[in-house]
C-alpha cells in the first residue's frame, strides 16, 4: 500500500446494487430517484455498479469509454481475463456513470470462488441455488474490480456503498484482502425477517428469542443469511432504511445499525395549491367512469357522496395487511349501515396475482356503459339541432314553448329504452375483475367471501379486487398507478412487515391521506417527526403494542372518522398532507447518505480528520443533527409540528423506548420537558461517537468499532504519568 495520504474530502463513490439498471423491486426506485442528489454532490466521481442484464441494459445505458485512467486500466485488465462488462451513462435524470458486469462471462470461475468463500469466511453455497451463484460471481467481480482500481488510483479515498445481500458479498472480500476502500452497507429488509413474517410467526414479540441459525437453516436460506451477516459485520458503517428494520437487524444480524437512511422521492411542488386538487378531480372522474360500468344494474348510489379507498403492493396477504384491511371494511360496512350514513365506500385492492383473463362481467359492464354514453351523446346532438331549428323559426308571434314530443322523437325514445334495458342484470357486481388462476384457494377472495362483502345494494362498502398492475391501456380500469392514486381519497396500508413502505409515501407526495402502521418504516418515520400525524392526514395504526382485535378496531375507527368528514374538511386535509412532501424529498433525505459516507471515512482514515495517531478520535463527537428545519407556519391550516430539529432518520435515532441497549455507538439525551416547554421546545438531536476502524481490529472485535477495548496511545500514557505525578506530589506535600 502506498505511503501517500488519500484525499478524503474529494472521495470517489461506487454505489453497488443488484437493481442498478435492472428493475426487480423497490431498491430500483430508491437508487434511480436518489441519483440526481448524489450526482450534484459527486459529479463524475460517482459511479454505479450492477449486473449486466441484456434485456434491459442496451435500452437504459449509453456505452462510453471511461475517462478515469485507473478505471480504464482496471477494466482493460479484467476484459483481458475474459470478463465482459458495459461502461457508460445510465439514461435517467442525472445521467450517472454506470458499470455493469456480465456474471455469465465469469461462471467458469464459480467453483474456484465458492471454495475460496468457504476457506475465507466459512460461508457454504449449495450447487443448485442460482440466485446465490449469481451473488457469488457478482460479489467476486466487484471485489476484483475495486482491488484493481485502488491499486492504481492512490491519491483519493474510495467509498463503496452496497445495498442488500446480493451486492454485499464484496464487503467481506474487501476486508479480508485489505483492499483500501471504505465500505457502507444498507439493508432494506432482512432475509430472515421476510421469511419469518410470511410464515405467520409472532415476529416482533419474539424477535430476541429466535435461534437465527436454526431458523435460517430450517427455511433453506442459511447460506444467504451468512452472506448478509458477513456483509453486516465487515462493513465500516452499517445502516438500515427505518427504525423498525434497525431493531430487527440488531436481533437477527447481531449488529446494531450505525444509523437510519430513509427512502425518499423526487418531489415536484406545484406553483399553486389548487393544481394538485385539480389533478385529483380529473383522475376521480375517470374512476367514476369505471365505477358506473362495473356496478351497472346496481348503480344506485351517489358518486358525489362516494369515497374511494385502496391498498396496493406485492401480493403478500399477511405481510401487507390485506387480511386486516378486509376485516376492517366489513366492520366499517356495519357501522355505516347502523348509523344510517348515505356515504358509499368503494375499496380497491390492487395486487398482481396469477390470472387467466378479464371476467366477462367486468368487460361487459364497461361496454354497456360506453354504448349508453354514445347513444345519449347522439340523442343530445339531435335534440340540440331540433331545439335550435325551433328557436330560429320564431318570428315574434305564436308560442315559444316547445313540447317534449317535438324534441324527443319516438325513434330516439326507443333507442334510449333499448340501452337502458341492457343495463338489467340478474347477478351482483363482481368482486374481482379477472378470472383467478386458483379462485378456490385465493386468500383475498376467501376472506371477502367469509365477511360477505358481495357488493349488494344494501352494502355501504363495495369491494373491487384488481389482481393486475394498473396502466392506461387497461380496457377496464384505464389509468396509470399515479393517476389512480391521485383520484382516490384514502390509501390504506396496514402492513405487518414493511421495512419502509413506498406506497404511503407516494400518497403523501401526491396529497392523498393514508393509513399505515407503526410496524412499517414509513409509519415510524412520520411518528418520530410529527407530533400528531393523524391531524396531517397520516393515520398510524398501532400493530405493535396492542392485540389484532384492537388494531382492527382502530383501523375501522380511522376509516369511519374519514367517512364522516365533509368535502371541505377532506380538501383541507389533502392540503395538509401535500405540505408534508418536503419531508420525503431526496433533497433533504440525501443528506443522511452523505453523513453515512462521512462517518465511514472518519472510521477508515481517522488521521486525516483528527491528526496523527487519532488521539482525539474517541473524544470527538460527530453531530448528526440538522437537515430539515422545523416547519414554519405560513397559512392556515397550521403546519405540522415536527418532533425535533434533526433530519428525519437521523443517524443513530433508534429511540430508547424501542430498545434500551447500552453501546457506545450512539446515545440520546433525555432532556426534562415541562408543560410550558412542550409547546416550543424540541428534543436535542442524537449525537454519535466516531471511532477508528484500526482500534476495532486491534481489539479483535468482529464488528468494526464494536469492542469496548481501545489501544492506549503515547499521549494517553503521558497524560496518565502527569496525573500520577500530581497525585504523588500532593501526597508528599500533605504528609
Amino acid at each position: 500500500m502506498s505511503e501517500e495520504k488519500r484525499d478524503v474530502h474529494n472521495s470517489v463513490l461506487f454505489e453497488c446494487a443488484w437493481e442498478v439498471a435492472n428493475k426487480v423491486g423497490g431498491i430500483y426506485t430508491v437508487i434511480k430517484t436518489k441519483v440526481p442528489v448524489t450526482v450534484s454532490e459527486y459529479g463524475d466521481r460517482y459511479c454505479l455498479i450492477g449486473p449486466l442484464m441484456y434485456k434491459t441494459a442496451p435500452m437504459e445505458v449509453e456505452a462510453q469509454e471511461p475517462t478515469d485512467p485507473a478505471l480504464a486500466a482496471s477494466l482493460e485488465l479484467m476484459r483481458s481475463q475474459g470478463v465482459k462488462c458495459l461502461y457508460g451513462r445510465w439514461l435517467i435524470e442525472g445521467a450517472p456513470h454506470v458499470l455493469l458486469f456480465d456474471t455469465g462471462s465469469a461462471y467458469n470461475r464459480l467453483d474456484e470462488w465458492k471454495g475460496d468463500l468457504w476457506n475465507l469466511a466459512g460461508i457454504p453455497s449449495p450447487p443448485n441455488d442460482h440466485e446465490t451463484n449469481e451473488t457469488i460471481v457478482f460479489g467476486y467481480l466487484v471485489a476484483w474490480f475495486l482491488g484493481e482500481y485502488v491499486s492504481r488510483q492512490l491519491h483519493t479515498a474510495v467509498v463503496a456503498h452496497f445495498h442488500e445481500w446480493q451486492a454485499g458479498l464484496a464487503i467481506p472480500l474487501c476486508r479480508k484482502r485489505h483492499i483500501d476502500v471504505t465500505t457502507v452497507f444498507t439493508t432494506h429488509a432482512t432475509l430472515l425477517g421476510r421469511y419469518l413474517c410470511a410464515g405467520s410467526v409472532d415476529f416482533y414479540n419474539n424477535l430476541q428469542y429466535f435461534d437465527v441459525d436454526h431458523e435460517a437453516g430450517k427455511r433453506g436460506i442459511y447460506h444467504r443469511y451468512c452472506v448478509e451477516r458477513a456483509a453486516t459485520h465487515c462493513a465500516d458503517v452499517f445502516t438500515t432504511v427505518s427504525h423498525i428494520t434497525a431493531y430487527e437487524s440488531e436481533h437477527l444480524l447481531k449488529r446494531k445499525p450505525d444509523g437510519v437512511l430513509p427512502n425518499g422521492l423526487n418531489v415536484v411542488k406545484f406553483q399553486a395549491m389548487h393544481e394538485f386538487q385539480n389533478l385529483h378531480a380529473t383522475a376521480k372522474a375517470k374512476i367514476n367512469e369505471f365505477v358506473r360500468g362495473h356496478f351497472y344494474g346496481h348503480y344506485d348510489f351517489d358518486l358525489e357522496n362516494t369515497l374511494y379507498m385502496f391498498t396496493a403492493g406485492r401480493y403478500e396477504y399477511r405481510n401487507k395487511g390485506v387480511d386486516m384491511f378486509i376485516e376492517s371494511l366489513a366492520r366499517l360496512n356495519y357501522r355505516l349501515q347502523s348509523s344510517g350514513s348515505k356515504t358509499t365506500v368503494v375499496a380497491f385492492i390492487i395486487m398482481p396475482a396469477a390470472t387467466n383473463s378479464y371476467t366477462i362481467e367486468a368487460l361487459k359492464g364497461q361496454a354497456v356503459m360506453k354504448q349508453l354514453r354514445d347513444t345519449v351523446t347522439e340523442i343530445q346532438n339531435r335534440i340540440g339541432a331540433r331545439l335550435f331549428d325551433h328557436a330560429a323559426r320564431f318570428h315574434g308571434e305564436g308560442r315559444t314553448e316547445v313540447a317534449p314530443e317535438e324534441i324527443l322523437s319516438a325513434e330516439d325514445e326507443v333507442l334510449l329504452k333499448r340501452r337502458i334495458f341492457a343495463l338489467k342484470r340478474n347477478t351482483l357486481p363482481p368482486i374481482v375483475t379477472h378470472n383467478m388462476a386458483d379462485d378456490a384457494n385465493d386468500p383475498v377472495l376467501n376472506q371477502i367471501r367469509r365477511v360477505k362483502l358481495f357488493n349488494a345494494s344494501s352494502d355501504r362498502v363495495k369491494i373491487v379486487f384488481h389482481p393486475d398492475f394498473l396502466n392506461s391501456n387497461n380496457p377496464i380500469l384505464g389509468l396509470d398507478y399515479e393517476e389512480f392514486v391521485r383520484g382516490c381519497h384514502l390509501g390504506v396500508f396496514p402492513s405487518y412487515y414493511e421495512p419502509w413502505g413506498y406506497t404511503p409515501a407516494e400518497c403523501t407526495v401526491m396529497g392523498i391521506p393514508s393509513v399505515t402502521t407503526n410496524l412499517s418504516g414509513f409509519g415510524c418515520f412520520m411518528q418520530d417527526l410529527i407530533e400528531r400525524p393523524e391531524d396531517e392526514g397520516c393515520y398510524i395504526v398501532d400493530r405493535r403494542m396492542q392485540s389484532v382485535e384492537e388494531s382492527v378496531n382502530q383501523l375501522t375507527d380511522n376509516m369511519f372518522t374519514f367517512c364522516n368528514k365533509t368535502r371541505r374538511q377532506r380538501i383541507n386535509q389533502r392540503n395538509r398532507v401535500e405540505r408534508l412532501s418536503p419531508l420525503l424529498d431526496w433533497k433533504n433525505l440525501g443528506i443522511e447518505y452523505s453523513k453515512a459516507r462521512q462517518l465511514a471515512l472518519r472510521r477508515a482514515y481517522p488521521d486525516a480528520f483528527y491528526g496523527v495517531g487519532g488521539a482525539e478520535s474517541e473524544e470527538e463527537e460527530f453531530d448528526f443533527g440538522g437537515g430539515i428545519e422545523r416547519m414554519i407556519p405560513t397559512s392556515m391550516p397550521a403546519s405540522p409540528r415536527l418532533r425535533g430539529t434533526a433530519t428525519p432518520g437521523d443517524m443513530g435515532t433508534l429511540t430508547e423506548e424501542m430498545q434500551a441497549l447500552e453501546t457506545s455507538d450512539y446515545r440520546g439525551y433525555n432532556w426534562p420537558r415541562s408543560a410550558e416547554e412542550e409547546e416550543d421546545s424540541y428534543p436535542f438531536p442524537l449525537v454519535m461517537k466516531v471511532r477508528s476502524r484500526a482500534s476495532s481490529v486491534i481489539s479483535g472485535a468482529s464488528t468494526p468499532g464494536g469492542g469496548a477495548i481501545k489501544s492506549l496511545s503515547e499521549r494517553d500514557l503521558q497524560k496518565a504519568d502527569a496525573a500520577l505525578s500530581q497525585v504523588t506530589n500532593g501526597v508528599n506535600g500533605t504528609s
